[in-house]
């Protein structure tokens, strides 16, 4: 299969994976927008939460990488460039998330 083709089918299914973490997270947020600190701790310590959670953020944060790795490969010309800022995304791509599951489950 091309990489060009590789990359449009999991942009597509990363996209409807995260349609329904993204209503479970809507849905939840507005159910924690009010609460206090100890709330939502207790809200991500929940085991079911904290993991449903975990999983749309390293599906939003795939998503992204392999969207503005599209875009990188339209608008930058030159290749080392570009790879450089495709590795850089893909960097940040695996570390942020990291850090984000990690203070979740630290709450």
């Amino acid at each position: 299969m091309i990489s060009a083709t590789k990359k449009w089918l999991l942009l597509k299914i990363s996209s409807l994976l995260m349609v329904p973490f993204m209503v479970w997270f809507l849905v939840n947020f507005v159910s924690i927008y009010d609460k206090d600190y100890q709330d939502i701790a207790e809200f991500f310590s929940n085991q079911v939460s904290g993991t449903i959670f975990s999983i749309f953020i390293l599906i939003t944060f795939f998503h992204s990488a392999l969207s503005i790795s599209e875009i990188f490969e339209d608008y930058i010309i030159n290749e080392k460039t570009r790879k450089f800022a495709n590795m850089m995304v893909y960097l940040s791509s695996l570390i942020i998330p990291t850090i984000t599951i990690f203070t979740v489950y630290k709450l």
